[in-house]
């Protein structure tokens, strides 16, 4: 499953759009939470993180992790700056007005999977 195909199918609004490598990159892997030391410690490489955290650590941390983007839960959005910086950064992301249950079951339904499965 592609970012693509994942933003089209959970019917993501687009914030910082991925990179042509990005958009056909294939996502097997997610992850959810809001502890962001616990993203670092868990959450897998080239994966998706859904969080309610729109600060600007967040961009951080998806940078360390190498993590594919960013699916802001709840309807929440980052402001100006936290944006500019995942464009610097490189970091596709997006938001849902879905809560983070509904969006880590759907993104399971399409085939993502856990960092452990």
């Amino acid at each position: 499953m592609t970012l693509d195909d994942i933003a089209r199918e959970l019917e993501l609004v687009e914030l910082v759009p991925p990179n042509e490598v990005e958009r056909a990159a294939e996502v097997t892997r997610g992850y959810a939470s809001d502890l962001l030391s616990d993203v670092l410690a868990h959450a897998p490489a080239g994966g998706v993180l859904v969080t309610l955290q729109v600060h600007l650590n967040v961009i951080a941390v998806a940078g360390h992790a190498d993590l594919a983007a960013v699916i802001f839960a709840g309807g929440r959005r980052p402001d100006d700056e936290v944006v500019a910086k995942a464009v610097d950064e490189g970091l596709a992301l997006y938001g849902c007005e879905a809560d983070t249950f509904e969006i880590a079951g759907r993104l399971y339904a399409l085939g993502v999977k856990g960092s452990r499965a």
